[in-house]
């Protein structure tokens, strides 16, 4: 079935897109929720027409996506969470996480822009920033316990007992009695 998207669907297609979609998908979910229309000719007709009258818009629209891009190039967030025994942080860090640590630094940001699954280990990470179908920032941000380490706390090392050497003489005659046992053992 070819359905005309009214609105940007994640891990679909991005608004006015045409796509074809399962009969099922697009019948029982798109359009009921309103995402999106039957692609009819008449339909796909006012959908050019109305394309060309908003082109100008839609170039404003990619260039205001692109300066609100440049104001998140070289950004990094370093998200704080607790950690278990091993590399496994207590719940998860999302979207909401980073949307929130980056409102932090002063760059505001929905969290439905950011494009990733929730992470539940310590350690570095990319999340992509989607601001419009051709604006996308690859946002690098760490996941680290509570003492600022994208590893887990680290018992004390306790140290090893001092082993006293023995005499050179006891060494030589043990290495001795060595190289004998074996030799037998190699003939045979």
């Amino acid at each position: 079935m070819k359905i005309i998207l009214k609105k940007d669907v994640l891990g679909l297609g991005y608004k006015d897109e045409i796509l074809t979609v399962k009969d099922g998908y697009g019948r029982n979910y798109l359009i009921p929720q309103g995402f999106a229309v039957l692609c009819t000719p008449s339909a796909e007709k006012m959908l050019n027409e109305e394309l060309k009258q908003r082109a100008h818009k839609i170039a404003k629209i990619k260039a205001d996506a692109e300066a609100q891009a440049a104001k998140f190039q070289g950004v990094t967030v370093s998200i704080t969470a607790k950690v278990s025994e091993g590399r496994n942080i207590y719940g998860s860090v999302g979207a909401p996480q980073i949307a929130e640590a980056l409102a932090a630094q002063g760059l505001e940001v929905n969290p439905k822009q950011i494009a990733f699954r929730a992470v539940r280990e310590l350690g570095h990470y990319v999340a992509p920033i989607n601001f419009h179908r051709d604006v996308v920032v690859e946002l690098p941000f760490s996941v680290v316990n509570e003492d600022g380490l994208t590893s887990p706390k680290k018992e004390k090392v306790e140290e090893a007992p001092v082993v006293e050497e023995a005499p050179a003489e006891e060494v030589e005659a043990e290495e001795a009695a060595e190289e004998e046992a074996e030799t037998p053992a190699e003939e045979a």
